[in-house]
């Protein structure tokens, strides 16, 4: 991953968060990355941290015309409403949109999570590979 310079600072994404009886869903749109560049980690707070870094951009050798969006950087911590399993989330990553569903749980599971490229423009993370995700069970 790139490194962030001390002059840049990363775009902050807007969110969209839903909610089922079994899952918190986050999606934010992260245009311009490839799937091995973005990070999620779910702390134990809850809370949500995304990040992602751009590669190279054809610096000098570009002149630009107009610019009034940029891919880039990404970093947005996103508060969650109630406890999550981070450890059996399953991040997406697609056309430009990376989506987030954590398990709803007693208690939270932090996790670090990475995405596998399926290609190009397409990651995927599955925490509960693809098994249906069951209401949490008090010991």
């Amino acid at each position: 991953m790139a490194t962030i310079q001390p002059t840049q600072r990363p775009h902050s994404m807007p969110a969209k968060i839903y909610r089922t009886p079994l899952r918190l869903m986050v999606a934010v749109p992260m245009p311009g990355l490839e799937p091995e560049d973005i990070s999620v980690e779910i702390t134990p707070a809850p809370a949500l941290v995304i990040r992602g870094r751009q590669r190279g951009e054809l610096k000098g050798i570009k002149v630009e015309l107009l610019n009034e969006w940029s891919a880039g950087d990404y970093e947005r911590l996103v508060a969650l409403p109630a406890p999550v399993n981070g450890q059996l989330a399953n991040v997406t990553y697609g056309n430009g949109v990376l989506v987030v569903a954590l398990p709803i749980a007693d208690q939270t599971q932090p996790a670090r999570l990475t995405l596998a490229a399926l290609s190009a423009t397409r990651g995927l993370h599955a925490g509960n590979m693809g098994r249906p995700v069951r209401p949490y069970a008090r010991a």
